[in-house]
């Protein structure tokens, strides 16, 4: 039984955000910052990357480890309604790995970088800093920060 009542449920998943997340925005801060210039969201690629660098033919996603189920520490299972809640993470597991795949099968190098390297007490945008300037000046198709896929 949810401790919530459908109301606020619904509230609060409506709070939600699927795009311009803090930390997509950071990401997107670094990148300008650092003189890379990017597109958002673009809607002819597959899985609207959160941020697309055309010179690179690089797409990034910048993925929430609950949703996206990274594996650390955040990526919990809620304990109510478990049925949906495991078709949910599976479908959204299934439609990124098309989505990458389709990606690298058109030539687009795919970078994935992890809400947890970006929040929380261990946030350290320098993890991210150090594996993106490596990836997008070298021919590595994939890149998954902090891990690999």
């Amino acid at each position: 039984m949810d401790v919530h009542s459908p109301e606020q449920r619904s509230f609060n998943m409506s709070r939600i955000r699927g795009k311009n997340t803090r930390p997509e925005i950071m990401v997107r801060r670094w990148l300008w910052a650092n003189g890379y210039r990017y597109r958002l969201h673009r809607k002819d690629l597959p899985g609207k990357p959160d941020i697309v660098l055309p010179k690179y033919r690089a797409a990034i996603f910048v993925h929430g480890c609950f949703w996206h189920r990274h594996g650390c520490k955040t990526t919990t299972t809620p304990s109510t309604n478990m049925e949906f809640w495991l078709k949910k993470f599976d479908d959204t597991i299934n439609r990124d790995q098309r989505n990458i795949q389709t990606l690298l099968e058109n030539g687009w190098r795919v970078g994935i970088v992890w809400e947890c390297v970006l929040t929380g007490k261990n946030a350290d945008l320098n993890i991210f800093t150090k594996h993106f300037r490596e990836w997008v000046h070298s021919n590595t198709m994939l890149l998954s920060v902090p891990n690999s896929l």
